[in-house]
């Protein structure tokens, strides 16, 4: 398929620049992929569209303070270092700003802290050695990495955070997450609907466009994910006897249809998964989708097409920007049933 297929153009009022004051005040979409029936709702209403023994799987990890400014040694020139993976004890993969002015052999200071350059890489990545742990660097000067899209800088970096994340390895948040309040999830699961928690560190790569013309040839950058065995038992169990998964965002899809791929169901497991999932794709473990409004040629949206259908999708955008509904990371969300 066309790579163009999956492009559209959005007026830049239509991106969220700041999170909502209340996070679960977000506006819901809810569509039925089989009729194609759209109902306008509130996230805090999400369950009236739930079922009693539902399971919603929620990716827990969380982000790490990983954009560093620094000062190139010598000339004084401004870096900007997005810290994306640890590579060794003191070694990382990172993405740099701008990228030109480096040198392999190269140092930038970060305060009394520093890295050096080992390889350069395409796209802006590097090879890194820092001379303490870069997490411990994250403590006093990391900031955190939002999007280039958002331009605000008066953000609380909290707000970035899901409510339920624990473990830091993301360079970006699971968005579909941010909506959900404890005070929601303490409701839900009187309801009788029932969370389980899983992780997928969150890599750059998922937002950067798919370059491919066509894309079946894209190639996805692989992240590291993580399930326990009680969550997996949690969400086999429910499998089984016939009820619904519903993944919060597209990363707890990626591991849920991970381990189908590997196993034929859900298990304990980690490991790295580099799944892409595109039409005609079929799944497996997914019934119903959360998930926020998604950048044009994005892997994202090519996925949420895969599952609801391209014509659906493209559809219910364009309704979104008709009721002014706000997109990408602080923007509103949809679900898909």
């Amino acid at each position: 398929m066309d790579i163009k297929l999956f492009d559209y153009s959005l007026p830049r009022s239509f991106i969220a620049q700041k999170p909502l004051k209340k996070r679960d005040h977000s506006k819901l979409l809810i569509l039925d992929k089989a009729s194609g029936k759209i109902i306008h709702d509130r996230f805090y209403n999400l369950g009236k569209y739930l079922k009693r023994g539902d399971v919603l799987v929620i990716n827990k990890s969380k982000v790490w303070r990983c954009r560093l400014s620094g000062l190139k040694e010598n000339t004084g020139a401004a870096i900007e270092c997005f810290v994306l993976k640890r590579k060794g004890h003191l070694d990382y993969e990172a993405l740099l700003r701008p990228s030109k002015r480096l040198k392999e052999s190269d140092r930038v200071f970060i305060g009394k802290n520093y890295f050096k350059i080992i390889k350069k890489l395409d796209g802006g990545r590097a090879l890194i050695k820092f001379n303490i742990p870069a997490e411990d660097i994250f403590l006093t000067d990391g900031e955190m990495p939002f999007p280039p899209y958002i331009t605000s800088k008066d953000i609380d970096g909290e707000r970035y955070q899901t409510v339920y994340a624990e473990k830091e390895g993301s360079t970006a948040s699971p968005t579909a997450g941010l909506h959900f309040t404890p005070v929601m999830m303490d409701y839900l699961k009187k309801q009788g609907i029932i969370f389980a928690g899983l992780s997928l560190d969150i890599g750059l790569g998922t937002f950067r466009p798919v370059s491919a013309d066509r894309i079946e040839d894209h190639k996805m950058h692989e992240e590291y994910y993580r399930i326990e065995k009680s969550q997996a038992e949690i969400i086999d169990e429910a499998k089984k006897s016939g009820r619904r998964i519903v993944a919060v965002g597209t990363t707890s899809v990626r591991v849920l249809e991970t381990l189908m791929q590997k196993y034929g169901k859900i298990k304990e497991s980690e490991g790295y998964t580099g799944i892409y999932i595109h039409p005609p794709y079929k799944f497996r473990a997914v019934d119903c989708m959360i998930t926020n409004f998604h950048l044009p040629r994005s892997s994202l949206l090519i996925m949420i097409s895969a599952f609801a259908g391209r014509e659906n999708i493209f559809r219910v955008y364009h309704k979104a920007m008709e009721k002014n509904y706000r997109f990408y990371s602080f923007g509103d969300c949809m679900f898909i049933k």
